[in-house]
């Protein structure tokens, strides 16, 4: 009822001021807490770390994950391995989880690709190669892969899937770096020389440097 009696009233030119000061636009809101971490989220930076050097149980591979779980969008690269000269190559392949990798048969002679997981040692695929044919497979879990061929014992390679996108080998002084890392709590995990090494870091400038032992 109130509400007509000031349209009734600014309708005959009475109270004007009332009436401009009501048709004033409202002030901006502040924005909400969630808005500021989203923007402080999107700030990114680079992790340089320093790790055990590899020793004679090959190359060091180094993972990134984010402490909150979080999902990460797929490449469309397909990751290879090759089998030429009765050679698995890479030796060692690091994939998404969830993307398909391609096994190829570049040699003169019929191979099989024999993969399980390492650490539950259930067996992933078996799958006899022809030359110059292909095979795809993606892998649905984390973790290291023993690829091996029935047909020729010798060869041997592994895979090791990951569902973060920032996974690496670090170079032969143990130097490994990240870029493009959202701003936030992540760990680095090692796997070295038989050895599984953790390290919390924060991410929270351009440069960030952790030392992983």
């Amino acid at each position: 009822m109130r509400q007509l009696v000031v349209i009734a009233l600014c309708a005959l030119g009475v109270g004007a001021a009332a009436c401009s000061k009501s048709a004033d636009p409202p002030p901006a809101s502040t924005p909400p807490p969630a808005a500021a971490a989203a923007e402080l989220s999107s700030a990114s930076g680079s992790v340089i770390g320093q790790g055990p050097a590899p020793g004679s149980a090959g190359a060091v591979v180094v993972v990134l994950e984010p402490k909150i779980a979080r999902t990460f969008p797929l490449t469309g690269e397909k990751p290879v391995m090759d089998q030429a000269g009765l050679t698995f190559g890479p030796e060692l392949l690091l994939v998404r989880t969830g993307q398909p990798v391609e096994f190829r048969n570049s040699d003169d002679t019929l191979h099989n690709v024999r993969v399980s997981h390492e650490e539950t040692r259930a067996s992933s695929f078996n799958v006899a190669i022809p030359t110059g044919e292909s095979y795809t497979y993606t892998f649905e879990r984390d973790g290291f892969y023993r690829v091996g061929c029935d047909i020729h014992p010798a060869m041997a390679a592994s895979i090791f899937a990951a569902s973060t996108p920032y996974t690496t080998l670090s170079d032969s002084s143990g130097r490994f770096t990240f870029t493009d890392v959202a701003a936030g709590s992540w760990t680095v995990t090692l796997y070295v020389n038989g050895k599984t090494l953790r390290k919390d870091v924060e991410v929270t400038g351009e440069v960030t440097s952790v030392s992983v032992e």
